[in-house]
């Protein structure tokens, strides 16, 4: 004789089932109306999330069409370390595959490059009233802040810098 599962039994067993093949399954309810904040009239309002409605293969742009809002069940609350809303998601690049229906670490996304590796690019180098400027070829792609390795064009050395917004790479005395 079957024995009925509970839902919560249920819910554990998606839940491993979900980790152990890479993932953390949204437990929520499509929202069919995107303001809406409530499950049900009787029922408290669950949190409203992002997550992917199709596959998001690596180095693809996040697009907000890709996603879909979804209310969590009431009681329920996302992952920490889970990037579930618009601004942490729009126009950052997937750095592995992202399934449907699951959250979204925020380890596996990325800015976007400002500098792509093999690329040419303004090397400076201030001190004071001081100002050195070279051209370099990166030898590694990078995002704002980040710190990669140039080659200067003219003398072959290799500098680490930081990748400025304006897409120069400012070098510091080593």
């Amino acid at each position: 004789m079957a024995m009925p599962i509970s839902c919560s039994a249920f819910h554990r067993t998606a839940l491993i089932l979900a980790l152990v093949t890479g993932g953390v399954p949204a437990f929520a309810q499509e929202s069919a109306n995107p303001s809406a904040t409530q499950i049900a009239s009787n029922q408290p309002a669950g949190e409203v999330v992002l997550i992917p409605n199709r596959v998001i293969y690596p180095g693809e742009t996040i697009e907000l069409a890709a996603l879909k809002q979804v209310t969590l069940i009431a009681g329920k609350h996302k992952p920490d370390a889970m990037a579930t809303h618009a601004e942490e998601l729009q126009g950052k690049i997937a750095k592995r595959t992202l399934l449907p229906g699951r959250y979204i670490p925020t380890a596996a996304i990325r800015e976007a490059w400002l500098v792509e590796q093999g690329a040419a690019v303004q090397v400076f180098f201030i001190a004071g009233g001081l100002t050195i400027t070279a051209t370099a070829v990166t030898l590694q792609p990078g995002s704002a802040g980040d710190l990669i390795k140039v080659r200067n064009s003219d003398s072959g050395k290799i500098l680490s810098g930081t990748v400025m917004a304006d897409g120069t790479i400012q070098v510091s005395a080593s």
